[in-house]
């Protein structure tokens, strides 16, 4: 039986090579730092737009490593909502994702707040609003009660499971997350970057509740980051690049939770993984910006609602390639009136017609030297 992070003596007084630490903390630290400038030297409403942005793909990615889809629309719908922007029209959500952005908010724009077990609570129950994960009732406002035998994190099918992880026993949750509250509320005593990083390896591996407990520490960690950087505006998403990099992610929790007080390697992981979440933000700003001299070029130019909602979809995240059916169904019109919006946006440069054709056609925009 393997002996897990949390059973050794000494836990939970991590250490870790503060030497190898050094050169890729401060790599980070001028990514962290050059990126805050950048984004400083935006007008507010893009700057604003790179913060929905991000936001969005950091509730949708979340969700996606646990193996749950959210509706990119009333993700990017509710954050708006919350977040007081006019983003036009805006579609409802369900429930979940109300809850999961509620939760992401609180996390990054209440960041100095302290962290307190009815706050995890709270998140915990905006994650799950029916007390249901799937046909399995949860308990929301509390932890894990292990009635139903050990917390494990397993894989492989029924009778040959293969067991990753497992956690604190419930006898000894509040205590350990009493223990982690503290030590979380408390000044920092090194760097807040790598705050972040043993903040998400040590709630993770506690797994306090009985479901949630991933995208709980990864808001855990955007919390330690938006500490880190004094602001609550996020211009880069570590779990879009956690979702990238799902596999790594996981087997370095699992060395991790099986190993020793150690954690050198982890740290080592999350900051190189956090620099490559900065590369992903230079993406985002990238579309922002493009976005931005589109409809300064067109600014003078005449659209319908449909026109300049899939415009804006089409500059920004779509999936796959656009086609007539596409359209009506995203704009609910009919076929006749999608192909009459496609063509006109043909006729005007703004469109142009893929390789291909017949029923087969699809569009993707021009390039800006293509159009008027």
């Amino acid at each position: 039986m393997p002996t897990y992070i949390h059973q050794l003596p000494g836990w939970p007084k991590f250490t870790w090579d503060h030497k190898a630490l050094e050169e890729p903390l401060a790599a980070v630290r001028h990514r962290q730092g050059r990126l805050f400038g950048r984004m400083e030297g935006l007008g507010l409403p893009l700057r604003s737009e790179a913060v929905l942005q991000t936001l969005t793909e950091d509730v949708i990615k979340s969700s996606e490593i646990e193996g749950e889809r959210l509706n990119r629309d009333q993700v990017r719908s509710s954050l708006a909502r919350r977040l007081g922007m006019n983003i036009g029209a805006l579609a409802p959500a369900d429930r979940n994702v109300e809850g999961v952005v509620e939760m992401m908010l609180d996390a990054t724009q209440t960041y100095n707040e302290p962290l307190t077990a009815e706050r995890l609570f709270g998140w915990h129950a905006a994650l799950f609003p029916t007390g249901h994960s799937g046909i399995h009732k949860v308990i929301t406002v509390g932890w894990r009660d292990d009635r139903d035998g050990p917390m494990q994190v397993v894989s492989g099918p029924v009778g040959r499971e293969h067991v990753h992880f497992e956690a604190v026993t419930a006898a000894k949750i509040d205590e350990h997350m009493k223990a982690f509250l503290a030590w979380f509320n408390s000044a920092p005593d090194t760097d807040p970057v790598l705050k972040a990083a043993i903040a998400h390896l040590w709630f993770v591996t506690i797994h306090p509740f009985e479901d949630g407990n991933g995208r709980i520490a990864r808001a855990i960690a955007d919390m330690a980051l938006a500490r880190s950087e004094g602001s609550p505006q996020r211009f880069y998403s570590m779990s879009a690049q956690i979702r990238l990099e799902r596999g790594a992610y996981y087997d370095i929790l699992e060395a991790t939770q099986k190993g020793d007080l150690d954690i050198t390697a982890w740290l080592t992981w999350f900051l190189a993984c956090l620099g490559r979440a900065f590369g992903g933000a230079e993406d985002t700003l990238s579309g922002v910006l493009r976005s931005a001299r589109f409809w300064e070029q067109h600014a003078g130019a005449a659209f319908n609602e449909r026109q300049r909602d899939m415009l804006n979809r089409l500059l920004g995240n779509f999936d796959g390639k656009l086609t007539s059916s596409k359209w009506a169904k995203i704009e609910k019109c009919s076929p006749d009136t999608a192909l009459r919006d496609i063509r006109d946006l043909v006729d005007r440069g703004i469109l142009k017609n893929d390789e291909g054709g017949g029923r087969s056609t699809s569009y993707t925009l021009a390039a800006p030297d293509q159009s008027p």
